[in-house]
């Protein structure tokens, strides 16, 4: 008798769909930076790449994850998608991929910074921070005063997101 007849569900674990996407991502450019496998089995797979995702890129993760699961064993939902624009960054490498673009970081103090990513180390991030011009409209630009870079550690980041530009 199957363990589903036996009245409870075989979970799909968030090591085992890891271990799937990251031999099939081995030899390019993307990275998974986050993968979640909900109680009812519902897999949610984001993506990065040093040279972008495309909608192709995860279609053909998707159909890849898939072959290696069965779904006689154990129904799922499988969702693959790149990280958007607005996502926090969570992985150094996402940090390095975004040097030179301005960041919203917000601390673990809940402070906000702003600023021009200068640099990613291993530890954490140096930001040029931004100063506000006087004038009827403010103006952000990176401070030029040398106490403007600011390095904050990772551990010390709640949440950094790129700011989007449409000039």
């Amino acid at each position: 008798m199957s363990p589903s007849l036996l009245g409870f569900r075989l979970m799909i674990k968030e090591q085992d769909i890891a271990e799937i996407v990251n031999a099939y991502l081995r030899d390019t450019d993307q990275f998974v930076v986050d993968i979640k496998v909900t109680p009812q089995n519902k897999i949610v797979i984001y993506l990065d790449g040093d040279s972008g995702v495309t909608i192709e890129d995860c279609s053909k993760l998707s159909r890849h994850v898939e072959s290696h699961l069965d779904r006689e064993a154990e129904d799922f939902e499988l969702q693959v998608s790149s990280v958007g624009v607005g996502q926090p960054l969570q992985l150094n490498r996402q940090f390095k991929n975004n040097i030179g673009r301005r960041l919203a970081i917000t601390d673990k103090e809940d402070k906000s910074i702003k600023g021009r990513l200068a640099d990613v180390t291993e530890k954490g991030v140096v930001i040029e921070k931004d100063k506000e011009k006087k004038g009827k409209k403010k103006k952000k630009e990176p401070d030029t005063d040398a106490n403007a870079r600011l390095f904050i550690a990772f551990d010390d980041i709640k949440e950094a997101k790129v700011q989007v530009s449409f000039r």
